[in-house]
């Protein structure tokens, strides 16, 4: 008692000594009126118990303010140390837009001749984006690499909110500093230019974006762009393990889903063409790449992407510049596996070596390493580059070539696994866990665990945060998809049960914690659990996202394998014909869900004794994911021995011993000879071979 009271008695010395010195304060600053004297007189103890009172609590947020400026110092676009306003952005490719060729200088030298943009021309998009811009809310512009997106972007918000705080974080480590100041801002462009760079795992939620634009005191727009091919990365296949794989998928899904998606031709229209001529006079370049609009896009020209092409190509070429050849084919694979920040300069001097010696090597004469890297990193007379520099030793890759590498690659052929083992040595834990998306998406299991473990070590000391349990989310689908069905159990119920605690019993992404453990129930033919669990998992998603969302679909197509194995095919087959219809219509046809489901429904008709209407189902999943994934991925090999065990029931057992070949070769070189599935497959052709050695009846 007499410590708390000596507290209050040294509160009160304080407010004497201000009762003080607060009027001789403003009698020195010549503040005569009496009336002002005794206020500060009056309010003087009152001010002094809030400052004691407040003193901790104005530190943090002092401290929180020189955070967040370090922050936005560190991590977003700051021109002259401060965030500018969208008429201030007078050069487009300091936001991103690709530089065309310089013009020839004027006879009177005109300094304008020579800028590094070329004109405007107006696409027919633009009234539409313009009439978005009006009112607060989400623009995306979807479309191919140098379609001219950014460029389109950019002129709509010139022209239509000059006076509006232009917010561009400038990676992923700065765009929570960038949400929080576009929050605070009534008037603000949120500007996201190649938007995969900000989705996923730790990314731009459906969350922040519904509270940034909540309200209606504001005019706060969210203006992205993204590659079409990225778009499909993204939301055509499974970018994590398992059902988790499925909700981030489903999650990135939604944040796309809340934008008004625009996408832009990368050939111009007719009238877009006629709009160029009108405009060739004004500038040469536009006149030159109408020449060469039958074959490309006018930006696409105009960005040089074509004519960068073939100066790699043919840089491969004995004698000319093999080295730098290889330095970009190895940052284009480094990409390609999901290396999203830019590429240290030591990571790529490590990696081209293979790619050079897969070329000939030697024989091919190549250039000593720092003439490479001046060839790869000059910049051309467009003002682009092969190789950019864009930090300390780092680069990124001109990503046209990563469009029409990626065009090109068939299906199932995949960057070397030497690449994303020497990409992991120098990557962060986002970039290692991207790595883990992509080498999953492809079924290379055991890469994709290596790359899971590495961005899941900082998580040690932060396990049940919503971020690291996800992580261990990931890991669980991934052990069961290794054929490791105990540690999966252990780490998916470890990751439920925290998810219950942390974010409650029907929130979805506890929801998907549990689909995952129905999945391993049914591995490990634990059928009745894993229907107990599994009702349960449909239940809830039904009622809390709808019967056609697609988790919804996952659960009633997961249960339907239950049903199967249980014997009950009638019942399976209803709920998989319903997953099957509900997939055809959210998803569509070719989607790798909508396959599975296809091959799923398969095995049901087989075992109904169905065997027509069952090969046909089976072949067309089959195609679908041999076009899709390529012949050797786990799910088109899933595919292919249901199509096998299909072809037995029919009686073709010729055609079923070589499906029954093809699929214990190829999981016994992509899963390992122990793995369940195979020895699966080898129980299956042993039962085929057989029936061959039988006589017939």
């Amino acid at each position: 008692m007499r410590q708390r009271r000596a507290g209050w008695y040294g509160l009160l010395a304080v407010s004497a000594g201000l009762l003080v010195a607060v009027p001789a304060l403003l009698a020195i600053a010549n503040v005569q009126d009496w009336r002002a004297l005794a206020a500060a007189a009056a309010i003087s103890p009152v001010a002094a118990l809030f400052a004691w009172v407040g003193r901790d609590r104005l530190t943090a947020l002092a401290q929180h303010r020189d955070e967040q400026a370090k922050q936005l110092a560190s991590g977003t676009f700051t021109p002259g140390g401060r965030l500018p306003r969208v008429r201030e952005i007078t050069d487009p490719i300091a936001v991103g837009v690709h530089p065309a060729p310089l013009r020839d200088p004027t006879e009177d030298g005109d300094p304008l001749s020579r800028d590094r943009v070329p004109v405007y021309v107006p696409r027919d998009i633009d009234l539409r984006l313009r009439d978005v811009l009006n009112h607060s809310g989400f623009l995306l512009l979807v479309g191919d690499s140098t379609a001219g997106k950014t460029r389109t972007a950019y002129e709509a918000m010139r022209a239509t909110l000059p006076d509006h705080v232009f917010i561009a974080p400038e990676g992923r480590d700065g765009l929570s500093a960038a949400i929080e100041a576009a929050a605070k801002m009534r008037r603000c462009v949120l500007w996201l230019n190649d938007m995969e760079h900000y989705l996923g795992s730790e990314g731009l939620t459906r969350m922040a974006i519904t509270e940034l634009l909540a309200g209606n005191n504001h005019h706060r727009i969210i203006l992205a762009t993204l590659r079409a091919a990225e778009e499909s990365r993204l939301t055509g296949a499974e970018t994590a393990p398992g059902e988790e794989g499925r909700q981030l998928q489903y999650d990135t899904q939604a944040v796309l889903d809340q934008a008004d998606r625009i996408f832009l031709e990368r050939n111009f229209t007719g009238t877009e063409r006629g709009r160029a001529r009108e405009m060739a006079e004004e500038d040469p370049r536009i006149s030159d790449a109408l020449v060469h609009s039958g074959s490309y896009g006018l930006a696409e020209y105009l960005a040089c992407g074509p004519e960068l092409l073939r100066e790699w190509e043919n840089a491969w070429a004995r004698g000319t510049h093999p080295r730098g050849a290889s330095l970009i084919e190895a940052a284009i694979d480094c990409c390609r596996a999901g290396y999203t920040s830019p590429l240290p300069r030591a990571l790529l001097s490590d990696l081209h070596v293979g790619y050079l010696s897969e070329r000939g090597g030697a024989r091919l004469r190549p250039e000593p390493e720092d003439r490479a890297w001046e060839w790869a990193t000059r910049l051309r007379p467009s003002g682009n580059a092969l190789l950019h520099p864009v930090g300390n030793d780092t680069f990124e890759v001109f990503d046209y070539l990563i469009d029409v590498v990626q065009r090109r690659t068939p299906a199932g052929q995949y960057v070397p696994e030497r690449t994303l083992i020497t990409a992991l040595a120098y990557a962060s834990p986002a970039d290692s866990l991207s790595i883990a998306g992509a080498a999953y998406s492809q079924g290379r299991y055991q890469l994709a665990e290596h790359a899971l473990r590495q961005a899941t070590e900082h998580d040690r000391h932060r396990p049940d945060h919503p971020d690291a349990l996800a992580r261990r989310s990931n890991l669980a689908a991934l052990l069961r998809r290794l054929g490791r069905l105990d540690e999966a159990e252990r780490e998916a119920r470890a990751v439920l049960n925290s998810r219950i605690q942390v974010l409650g019993p029907e929130h979805p992404h506890t929801l998907a914690s549990r689909s995952i453990l129905v999945t391993i129930l049914r591995d490990l033919a634990r059928f009745e659990e894993a229907e107990e669990e599994g009702r349960r998992v449909l239940s809830s998603r039904i009622r809390v996202l709808g019967d056609l969302h697609r988790s919804s679909l996952a659960s009633r197509c997961i249960l339907a394998t239950v049903l199967g194995e249980l014997g009950r095919l009638e019942e399976a087959k209803q709920e998989a014909q319903a997953a099957l219809n509900g997939r055809i219509l959210v998803l569509g046809p070719e989607h790798p869900y909508t396959l599975a489901s296809r091959s799923n429904l398969a095995i049901i008709m087989s075992g109904l004794g169905q065997i027509e209407e069952a090969e046909r189902e089976g072949r067309a999943a089959l195609n679908g994911r041999i076009q899709i994934l390529g012949p050797e991925h786990p799910d088109t090999l899933a595919s292919r021995s249901v199509h096998s065990v299909v072809l037995y029931r029919l009686g073709r057992l010729e055609e079923a011993e070589e499906a029954g070949r093809t699929v214990l070769d190829g999981r016994t070189r992509v899963l390992g000879v122990h793995h369940p599935d195979t020895l699966a497959s080898q129980a299956q052709l042993d039962l085929i071979l057989d029936a061959q050695r039988r006589p017939a009846p």
